[in-house]
């Protein structure tokens, strides 16, 4: 498994076999990271990991705008696209939509998200560049599921497209620069299933001194689920189906559909009689043996 440092940018991945198996190999990685020493930790990371420098390109400059030019292709017949997308942005991120953003490919057919959280604009980027077969997998706060206005919205038209396939709920306080839960949204451009899988994920976890973090048997039961798409596993995860979230008026809450709060267990009126009166029959016996002690002892019994 590779594990990339790559914050507030994202990965494009070109492979050379679909599956990502003992076989499969990675044929070229294009990456975009604004931050001078987050881009700097990438492109050590990537070697770290035996990658040629030949077999990777770190780009540092800002997605939102889309500074790479090589991304910024006008010719569909030229656009660049990718089989696997990895996005882990800043979250919710402050930043500036204009005019020209809003007639930019990436977002004219969904909408600008909100100078308040550029969350969904990271999403958009990297959906744009993924190849029609292609998956993605971007890191967000769990507000993208639920939020209204601009981002409900953008959020039903890549429902309704059929475009988000799964949703990962991850414990809080996995990441150094927050503490906060955050979700994995997976999302493809032909997707099959008519439904979307939920994953609440929220409680499987090892807790460290300063940090939680996953252990292997979590991050495979996660990716397991994920490649067999259960119908469901109780408090864990379930598919749903696209009438009941669009009853939900396209909230994709976690909790909504997966919850891990244990059942209040049951109580069986009729054995909780039997055992006051049980305890009544108790009472009124030492009771009894009491008062026939304080007679002996010429005090008032009890009442």
């Amino acid at each position: 498994m590779l594990d990339f440092a790559c914050g507030s940018g994202s990965l494009l991945l070109n492979v050379r076999h679909r599956v990502f198996n003992a076989g499969g190999s990675v044929g070229m990685i294009y990456g975009q990271e604004k931050n001078i020493t987050t881009y700097n930790l990438c492109r050590m990371n990537m070697l770290l990991h035996g990658m040629k420098d030949s077999e990777f390109e770190i780009y540092h400059g800002d997605t939102l705008t889309n500074e790479w030019d090589m991304l910024r292709e006008q010719n569909p017949a030229k656009k660049p696209t990718f089989d696997a997308v990895v996005a882990n942005p800043p979250f919710s991120y402050r930043w500036d939509p204009n005019e020209a953003l809003g007639e930019d490919m990436r977002f004219k057919n969904h909408g600008l998200a909100p100078k308040s959280a550029a969350d969904f604009a990271f999403l958009l980027h990297g959906f744009h560049y993924l190849k029609d077969e292609g998956v993605m997998a971007i890191i967000l706060p769990h507000g993208v599921l639920f939020r209204g206005g601009k981002e409900a919205a953008m959020r039903r038209k890549l429902l309704d497209d059929g475009h988000i396939d799964t949703v990962i709920g991850l414990p809080a306080n996995l990441f150094y620069s927050t503490g906060i839960p955050v979700c994995i949204l997976v999302l493809k451009k032909c997707k099959k299933p008519d439904d979307v899988l939920i994953i609440n994920a929220a409680e499987h976890f090892e807790k460290g001194k300063r940090q939680n973090y996953l252990n292997p048997e979590h991050i495979k039961k996660m990716v397991d689920t994920y490649q067999q798409r259960p119908e469901k596993i109780e408090r864990y995860a379930r598919r749903v189906t696209m009438e009941e979230i669009e009853e939900n008026d396209y909230n994709l809450n976690i909790s909504r559909y997966v919850s891990t709060a244990e059942p209040e267990p049951e109580i069986d009126l009729k054995a909780i009689h039997a055992e006051l009166v049980e305890a009544e029959k108790e009472i009124k016996v030492a009771k009894d043996k009491h008062n026939a002690f304080l007679e002996e002892l010429g005090l008032p019994p009890l009442p």
